[in-house]
């Protein structure tokens, strides 16, 4: 008997925790070898706590005498993932909604269980951290009722901290999920994930949903139309743990062979080789929000790069790229990222897991220009935005969010969202008891990436929580801002804002710049020009060497031969020298937007 299920939650609610719990109580993972967070394989979910990549899992549990197999797929809660959750939920027949009984129903809680009831998945109700003294159940169980529109004796009390109510939790998942369907005779599989092995290439995640694979099998990929060979095929366990066969409504792994990268995509169909059935409804690609030019730090390391970008998007569907080439930088990737985290997290992977320092370009949005002779076109970087006088319309997305905030903090969001450019929508108490608010608003894209998810939580002591909707692209009264360092122009600093913003922003690139960039032996000259004008200017000296230290007295005219000397050599370095700009000034001027 099988059952498979996700844990869906907003960040820091508890889903690792009580994945770790239930490792625990089916014997999954040896007591020696516990540890927190342990589905958590990437060194950076455990250093920030958070869960990047969805991780599945196989558990073994005996009720009223009969042995049930529990494929879990533990999922992210951040909004920058949440394309990681809609593929685990498409892989399986039920879901724990979790929601942490200290804060409540957030806003990504509502938008993953909008996705699980799209999907017709049976949905537990739980309430998590019962044993904090900060727990408001009561309230949390009101929040969960107006959503869900559930019984109150359908939700579950549990602390994945202490263990307390989990395996009541696990019976009631084998009592209310129901088993998969049983198919057709043959093959037939939706890739939900891969993983990629030097050794054994390309590593299909798949939820097998007609027939049964064994290692020897003849397949092949539906969309790619590609066939290969079934290597060792098994379960997770959570380490990959070989098995004779995968059959129906079972979760695993399937083993290529294949070493090319680009040999399969997340939401294929693996059929059986000659099979006549039809394919399976994949996953529709998520579209990139955010879009940002990256670069090795050193040319020779571009095929490096252009390697490690390809294994990245094998493992992360979400991030596509395309070759680019700036005049400055040289060979590079144009990215497309879900969000400021998700871009964070790949440029991060980049730097400890394949040894590429990253430089990193201003993120920006797809921008739709329209010229003075009616062609339109789009941008997704601000240095290739053509200049104000040639473009007559500029369009960029919106989105509509939806926040959750305590109600002595509404003003403070409002006037926050205003200085946005949003325009706030419905506004309703959420919850019952009048504590909290539901607002809803639209704003552009590009005033959501600059940095609100941080402002939001500075104003509202970290209470507040939000998602959000891509609802289509409107006009905008934009121009480009170029920075240039020597007169010359640093597509990477470029930027698309608002037109009357445009000088303070100009002021404020400028500061930041003189603040971050290193003296050379030259003078710099920095320079903020939008709409052909400078608007803003700072220099930063240049280094000072003492040129006459090693004299000792005798005519000041040698002093004076040698001070000409240096003075002539700074104007060559100056006309002549290219300003060196460290990766980490760049890091720094996206960080301190």
């Amino acid at each position: 008997m099988t059952r498979n299920f996700c844990i869906i939650a907003h960040i820091d609610h508890g889903k690792s925790t009580l994945a770790d719990r239930f490792l625990e109580v089916t014997g999954a993972v040896e007591k020696r070898k516990m540890r927190e967070q342990f589905l958590d394989q990437m060194e950076l979910e455990r250093e920030r706590g958070i869960t990047i990549k969805m991780q599945p899992v196989r558990m073994s549990y005996t009720l009223n005498a009969i042995p049930y197999v529990l494929n879990l797929i533990d999922t992210p809660g951040h909004i920058d993932f949440s394309y990681e959750v809609s593929r685990a939920l498409k892989a399986v027949e039920g879901v724990i909604l979790l929601v942490d009984a200290t804060q409540g129903v957030q806003a990504q809680t509502i938008s993953n269980l909008e996705i699980a009831k799209s999907l017709n998945l049976v949905v537990i109700p739980v309430i998590n951290k019962i044993d904090s003294p900060q727990a408001r159940i009561e309230e949390a169980k009101r929040e969960i009722i107006e959503i869900l529109n559930c019984d109150e004796r359908e939700i579950f009390q549990v602390s994945a901290k202490t263990g307390e109510g989990v395996e009541n939790l696990l019976k009631e998942i084998i009592k209310r999920i129901p088993p998969p369907l049983v198919g057709n005779k043959d093959l037939r599989a939706l890739i939900f994930d891969f993983e990629y092995s030097s050794h054994r290439g390309v590593i299909l995640y798949a939820r097998i949903t007609d027939g049964f694979i064994k290692k020897g099998d003849k397949v092949f990929l539906f969309q790619e139309n590609i066939d290969f060979t079934a290597g060792e095929v098994g379960f997770f366990k959570p380490m990959l743990q070989s098995a004779a066969s995968l059959g129906s409504g079972e979760i695993g792994y399937i083993v290529t062979n294949i070493k090319e990268t680009n040999i399969a995509s997340v939401g294929d169909t693996l059929l059986s080789k000659n099979s006549s059935l039809p394919s399976l409804e994949g996953y529709q690609r998520p579209a990139p929000v955010v879009w940002a030019s990256i670069y090795s730090e050193s040319q020779d390391d571009f095929m490096a790069l252009k390697n490690s970008l390809e294994r990245l998007s094998l493992e992360d569907s979400s991030l596509s790229f395309e070759e680019e080439e700036s005049g400055i930088l040289g060979r590079g990737f144009r990215c497309g990222f879900l969000g400021m985290l998700h871009l964070e997290i790949v440029s991060e992977r980049l730097k400890r897991e394949f040894k590429i320092q990253p430089v990193v370009a201003t993120p920006s949005v797809a921008y739709k220009i329209e010229d003075k002779k009616g062609n339109i076109g789009q941008v997704y970087s601000a240095a290739l935005l053509p200049e104000h006088f040639e473009i007559t319309k500029i369009l960029e997305p919106w989105v509509e969010i939806k926040i959750i905030t305590p109600f002595d903090k509404m003003n403070i969001v409002m006037r926050s969202l205003k200085k946005r450019d949003a325009v706030i929508g419905l506004t309703e108490s959420f919850g019952g008891d009048g504590s909290r608010m539901l607002i809803t608003a639209q704003m552009p894209l590009r005033e959501m990436m600059d940095n609100f998810f941080e402002d939001l939580k500075s104003l509202t002591s970290g209470y507040a929580s939000f998602s959000y909707e891509i609802i289509g692209d409107r006009e905008g009264n934009l121009v480009r801002l170029d920075i240039l360092l020597n007169d010359e122009i640093v597509p990477a600093f470029s930027r698309v804002v608002k037109k009357e913003a445009v000088q303070r922003e100009a002021q404020n690139l400028a500061e930041k710049l003189k603040k971050f960039l290193p003296a050379a032996l030259f003078a710099i000259k920095i320079q903020a020009r939008a709409m052909g004008r400078i608007l803003a200017a700072r220099s930063i000296s240049a280094l000072k060497k003492d040129v006459t230290g090693h004299l000792y007295g005798g005519d000041r005219t040698r002093k004076m031969k040698l001070w000409k000397k240096q003075k002539k050599g700074k104007e060559r370095l100056k006309k002549f020298g290219k300003v060196n700009v460290p990766q980490e000034v760049f890091l720094k001027m996206i960080q301190n937007r």
